[in-house]
């Protein structure tokens, strides 16, 4: 069995993790480059990613996740937080950055970069939100994907207050709304629900053929 389909088989949304136990740096490095590497639409990336490691922060964090302990016991808490502003300055930064990385000249880019330009020029506030957000479910399917890999148990969490999440962490002030969050770190052993079987559709009712 290929190791990423064991891999998979081994994760599960973790529900408790052993509090004593913390990632190496090495691993959050991995993480972090893995987030940056994501595939994102148009490659504008408009999602922002707030690792959080301060025990005292992760307990504030408990009532503002429903109550759920794994945002205090894991070893980080990551989340995931859309960009509120992708408009003409966001959309010329990314082209600058292009032409730096790929020494690509202007009258290459500049179709595209129009394209872009006109099309947050007339998109909606609300659809540029819905548009970020799925950025991030992108993203966090495929941390998911990492952290099983290299054995880092993950809860991917939607159970959890943006609101109070934005206030605590100030995140409005940085241009930045939250959206989703993720706790990391190492399952407990006495999580009764590492040794459950998953339970899935038959690849015959999940996958079509045609």
């Amino acid at each position: 069995m290929p190791q990423v389909i064991e891999a998979l088989k081994w994760r599960y949304a973790t529900k408790k993790f052993d509090s004593t136990r913390i990632l190496p740096e090495s691993k959050i490095a991995i993480v972090k480059n893995a987030f940056n590497l994501t595939a994102t639409s148009f490659g504008l990336q408009p999602v922002r990613l707030v690792v959080v490691s301060n025990k005292e922060k992760q307990e504030a964090l408990v009532p503002l996740s429903m109550n759920q302990r794994q945002v205090a016991d894991a070893s980080h808490v990551l989340i995931f937080c859309i960009e509120k502003q992708v408009d003409e300055h966001y959309v010329e930064n990314y082209f600058d950055n292009v032409k730096e990385i790929r020494n690509t000249p202007e009258e290459i880019i500049k179709p595209f970069k129009n394209y872009l330009l006109d099309h947050f020029k007339s998109a909606t506030n609300a659809d540029n939100d819905l548009w970020a957000s799925k950025q991030a479910y992108l993203a966090m399917g495929n941390l998911l994907t990492v952290c099983a890999i290299e054995e880092i148990d993950a809860c991917p969490m939607e159970g959890f207050s943006p609101e109070g999440y934005d206030e605590f962490f100030d995140l409005a002030n940085k241009g930045l709304q939250s959206v989703l969050v993720m706790p990391i770190g190492y399952r407990a052993e006495d999580d009764m629900f590492s040794t459950m079987k998953k339970v899935r559709k038959t690849l015959d009712n999940a996958v079509l053929d045609l």
